[in-house]
C-alpha cells in the first residue's frame, strides 16, 4: 500500500468534515489504488470520482466517507449497498460491519468488484447482480442501506428491508443534481433526518427507479 498517497486522502476526507476515526481508519486499510480501472491507478488517491464502464462512475471518497459515516456503523451491523461500482465502499463497509450484501445491475462491474475484494481479503461480503431498486429481499431486513445512484424518493422495497431504527443514506434527485439525505426507520415508517451535502450522481435505473 502506498502509505503517503493513503494518508493524503485521508486527510482529505478529513478536511470534508469526516471525523469519525473508524471510518478514517477503514480508509487507512484500504487501498483505493485496488479499487479502480488499472490506467487510473495514478488517480486512485485524489478525492475525485473516476469513470467505470458503462458510463459509470466511482463515488468521490470523501462522499463515500460522508455516507458511510452517517450510518454509524458500530461493527456488528447487516448493511445492504445498492450499486457496487469497483467495490471500494463495500470494502470500506466490511471493515465496519459485520456482514454486508451488495447489489450492482452490470455484471461485468460485479464481477471485478468481486476479484477485488477477494484481493484484499474482504470478509462477510456478499456480492449480487441484480435490480438495486428492489433490494435484496433474502437477506433483509438490514441495520443499514447505502444508495450510490439518484431517485427523486426511496424506493418502497428498501424501506421496507430496513430494520426499525436502521439509517438509510439515499441521494434523492433527478441524477445529475441530488441531495445525499440520511433517512431513519421510525414506527410509522421512513422519515427524513436531514442533509448530508449536494452531490452528483448516476440515475438510479430499475423496477422502482427510472427506466433508463
Amino acid at each position: 500500500m502506498n502509505q503517503p498517497a493513503t494518508e493524503q486522502l485521508v486527510r482529505a476526507v478529513a478536511a470534508a468534515g469526516v471525523g469519525d476515526e473508524r471510518v478514517l481508519e477503514a480508509f487507512r486499510s484500504v487501498p483505493r489504488a485496488g479499487f479502480v480501472p488499472a490506467e487510473l491507478v495514478g488517480r486512485a488517491y485524489v478525492d475525485e470520482p473516476l469513470p467505470i464502464p458503462h458510463a459509470q462512475v466511482t463515488t468521490q471518497p470523501s462522499l463515500v466517507a460522508k455516507m458511510v459515516e452517517a450510518l454509524e456503523l458500530r461493527g456488528d451491523e447487516r448493511v445492504l449497498e445498492v450499486g457496487t461500482g469497483h467495490g471500494f465502499q463495500t470494502a470500506l463497509l466490511a471493515e465496519l460491519a459485520g456482514a454486508v450484501w451488495s447489489v450492482e445491475r452490470w455484471p461485468d462491474l460485479a464481477e471485478t468488484a468481486r476479484d477485488n475484494l477477494a484481493r484484499h481479503g474482504a470478509r462477510g461480503v456478499q456480492v449480487a447482480v441484480g435490480d438495486g431498486t428492489l433490494g435484496f429481499p433474502e437477506h433483509a431486513p438490514y441495520d443499514a442501506i447505502v444508495v450510490a445512484a439518484a431517485f427523486p424518493r426511496v424506493p418502497e422495497p428498501l424501506a421496507d428491508q430496513l430494520a426499525a431504527g436502521g439509517r438509510l443514506v439515499h441521494p434523492v434527485g433527478p441524477g445529475g443534481r441530488e441531495d445525499v439525505a440520511l433517512f431513519e426507520k421510525g414506527p410509522r415508517g421512513l422519515v427524513r433526518v436531514r442533509t448530508l451535502t449536494g452531490a452528483h450522481f448516476v440515475r438510479l435505473v430499475g423496477e422502482r427507479g427510472f427506466s433508463k
